[in-house]
C-alpha cells in the first residue's frame, strides 16, 4: 500500500492572466510561493517519505518549498506528471482563444486527455511498486490531479482545484482510490482568492462545459 498526497503548484502570471499554460515552463509568482509554503505546513505535521515534481519549474519550485518545510531532500523530477501540452493554444487568454480557435476547432498540437491520463496513472502505479507502504507527496498541475480523479471516481467530484491545494490517494492491490476529496487537508490549503484551473484556462474550461452538455 501507498499513500500518495498530490499538490497543486502556485499560482503563476499566466494563472493570474489567465493564459492556458500547459507545458509551457512558467515559474511562481509572489503569491504562488506564499500558496506553495502554506501547502507545506499543512503537510509538514504528517510523515512523508519522499516528494516527486513534474520538471515545471513552477512546481519543481513548490516541492522545493513543501520539502524544505516537511523536512525532505530535494524532489525527484519525473516527466509523467508534466501538466497535458495544449499545443498552439498555450499562451492564450480566452478571447484570443475564441478569436483563433473557436469552438469545435481543435487546437494542432494539444494532447488528449486520454493520453495524459495513461500517462499519469503509469506513473503512480511505477512509484507504488517502486516504493510500497512509503507516503509520497507529488506535486503536479491541475489537469494531471482532474485526469486522476476523472479516472479512480469518474463524475463524483467537480470541485475546484486550486492552486496549492491537496489531494490524497491511496494505492493498494494493484488499485488507485481517491481517500476523500474533501479531506479536512485540502480544506486547509485553499488560499484566500485561489483560483480553480478551469477558470484559468479558457481551453479545459470549453472541454468542461462540452462534457456537461452532453
Amino acid at each position: 500500500m501507498t499513500a500518495f498526497a498530490l499538490v497543486r503548484h502556485g499560482e503563476t502570471e499566466w494563472n493570474r492572466a489567465r493564459r492556458i499554460q500547459g507545458s509551457t515552463d512558467i515559474p511562481l509568482n509572489d503569491t504562488g510561493r506564499q500558496q506553495a509554503g502554506a501547502a507545506g505546513q499543512l503537510l509538514a505535521p504528517h510523515a512523508w517519505s519522499r516528494i516527486v515534481a513534474s520538471p515545471l519549474s513552477r512546481a519543481e519550485e513548490t516541492a522545493t518549498i513543501i520539502a524544505t518545510q516537511a523536512g525532505l531532500g530535494r524532489p525527484d523530477l519525473d516527466a509523467a506528471f508534466v501538466e497535458r501540452n495544449y499545443g498552439e493554444a498555450e499562451g492564450l487568454t480566452g478571447a484570443e482563444l475564441d478569436a483563433r480557435f473557436p469552438d469545435g476547432v481543435e487546437p494542432p498540437g494539444r494532447e488528449t486527455r486520454e493520453a495524459v491520463a495513461e500517462r499519469v496513472l503509469a506513473g503512480l502505479h511505477r512509484l507504488a511498486e517502486q516504493h510500497p507502504g512509503e507516503s509520497i507527496i507529488i506535486v503536479a498541475h491541475g489537469g494531471v490531479i482532474r485526469s486522476v480523479l476523472e479516472s479512480v471516481a469518474p463524475g463524483r467530484h467537480r470541485e475546484p482545484i486550486t492552486n496549492g491545494s491537496v489531494h490524497s490517494f491511496l494505492h493498494a492491490k494493484g488499485g488507485l482510490e481517491l481517500v476523500r476529496f474533501d479531506d479536512p487537508l485540502d480544506e486547509q490549503s485553499l488560499f484566500p482568492l485561489a483560483e480553480d484551473y478551469l477558470d484559468q484556462n479558457p481551453l479545459a474550461h470549453r472541454e468542461h462545459d462540452r462534457d456537461g452538455a452532453a
